[in-house]
């Protein structure tokens, strides 16, 4: 008998564990029933080809596991899934647990800025909901700085450890956002991965022929996503080119730098565009949901013992 090969899976500490429990969820969030069906097998599931199906289930999730009351996207925008995402905050978690002998770090004194935020705002919600950290979110799009603005309002808790900013130049990353004599922990970003509106048009095809095999020409991706969420010249590569170059200039500010990488083709010359930097460390981490594999790859200019003095309270420099 052949040996089944076991499914990649989430974090240990992740609690997005195995099936959705529909009912459960339903029970945090009443609209989510509206959404609920039995497949051919008998099983409850929703339609994930369906936007406000996946949205509703974000809600529930958000609800259920982190205690948010209140969350909602303009349409069109990138709706996240929620156990993927939560997987880099626990990894990224790990990563600073390493200068405190493995003990991960929580409470607000953790500051933690992300590149492209969104309108979902889904990264510090969920980095303050499971280990209490404070986050700055910098994001170049109004609408969904607005969004991301509301979403603070109606949670109380989150608005008081969560802080917003606007990036007026789309040719910047960090300048314009850190501020001098700032320190961030841990610098995060989900990067637009495609080259054009057409290579994410083509993908989204793909997604939708993948969940309801049927063939769209213009496909409304369950997941959403404007132009600067999804694409931008270049592709993920130069944008992550750009922001290790950038980098360099604020390599005394930050402990960690890191980005998701989605194309793992991409991680060569990745490798040298760090080592031709100057970094002082490197590491990548793999990550998987079932079949989905991902990684994001993490840099430091500092060395352990700067990093173990920020852990313990001191000053980098």
């Amino acid at each position: 008998m052949k040996k089944q090969t076991p499914q990649p899976s989430l974090h240990p500490r992740n609690l997005h564990q195995g099936r959705y429990d529909l009912e459960l969820l339903s029970d945090s969030l009443p609209e989510l029933k509206a959404h609920i069906f039995k497949n051919e097998h008998g099983n409850l599931t929703l339609d994930f080809a369906d936007p406000k199906a996946v949205k509703s289930l974000n809600r529930a999730l958000l609800k259920h596991f982190y205690q948010v009351d209140f969350w909602d996207i303009p349409v069109g925008f990138l709706c996240p899934p929620i156990p993927g995402r939560a997987d880099y905050i626990h990894y990224l978690a790990d990563v600073l647990g390493e200068s405190k002998d493995g003990k991960i770090p929580t409470g607000s004194i953790i500051k933690v800025l992300d590149i492209g935020t969104g309108a979902n705002l889904i990264y510090p919600i969920l980095g303050n909901s499971i280990y209490d950290w404070s986050f700055v979110g910098s994001e170049l799009n109004p609408v969904a700085i607005d969004s991301a603005k509301k979403i603070l309002a109606h949670n109380q808790k989150l608005h008081e450890k969560i802080e917003l900013r606007l990036q007026p130049d789309s040719s910047k990353i960090f300048s314009n956002i850190i501020l001098a004599e700032e320190f961030f922990d841990l610098t995060i970003c989900n990067p637009p991965f495609h080259e054009s509106a057409q290579a994410a048009q083509e993908v989204s095809r793909r997604k939708v022929r993948n969940l309801t095999g049927k063939l769209t020409s213009k496909p409304v991706l369950n997941f959403g996503g404007q132009a600067d969420e999804l694409w931008t010249d270049g592709g993920e590569l130069e944008f992550i080119r750009k922001m290790i170059e950038e980098s360099m200039r604020f390599k005394n500010q930050v402990c960690w730098f890191t980005t998701l990488v989605s194309k793992s083709e991409n991680l060569k010359s990745i490798y040298y565009q760090l080592e031709k930097a100057g970094v002082f460390s490197q590491k990548t981490i793999d990550m998987a949901q079932g079949n989905k594999q991902s990684r994001f790859v993490a840099w430091t200019f500092l060395t352990e013992k700067q990093r173990e003095n920020r852990s313990e309270g001191h000053r980098v420099g």
